[in-house]
């Protein structure tokens, strides 16, 4: 169970809200990690739960409304407390509880959020959006390449 799982999600369609989405796409073009899983959704679903409870570690990019910020933030997660019921609205720490209640396992996981300003529809990322989006990419791609070969 060594891998690390990246899950992307956002709109396309609406503006700034696609950069977790962009984000996983781009990672899946740079990142040639065995170890390293990458995954691009419009939205979370249930259907991602069995494959988190594979997973080390998780890792979650989505936008975030943000009026002022420039760069991505990096949060820990925690499962959410347990419930009696899903909703139709999945959030990571839902996904987290939800693989801990089905499979028996909760990776370790951090949500990565990128500033946004604008959720308009529209395919186009504000400059700050796409700015924040390149350096997240370039951070988790130095930090998931693989390791170089032992001589």
């Amino acid at each position: 169970m060594p891998h690390t799982l990246v899950i992307g999600y956002g709109n396309t369609l609406r503006g700034d809200d696609g950069a977790g989405y962009l984000a996983a796409e781009l990672l899946q073009q740079c990142v040639h990690n065995p170890d390293v899983e990458i995954i691009a959704e419009h939205q979370l679903l249930p259907e991602l739960m069995e494959g988190i409870s594979r997973a080390a570690h998780v890792i979650f990019i989505d936008a975030t409304l943000s009026p002022r910020g420039t760069r991505f933030h990096r949060i820990p997660l925690r499962p959410a407390p347990a419930c009696s019921r899903f909703t139709h609205h999945a959030t990571p720490e839902s996904l987290l509880a939800g693989a801990q209640a089905l499979y028996g396992h909760t990776p370790q996981a951090t949500l990565y959020t990128i500033p946004a300003r604008s959720f308009e529809t529209g395919d186009t990322l504000t400059p700050t959006t796409r700015q924040a989006l390149d350096a997240l990419v370039a951070t988790l791609s130095r930090q998931h390449a693989p390791a170089p070969p032992k001589r």
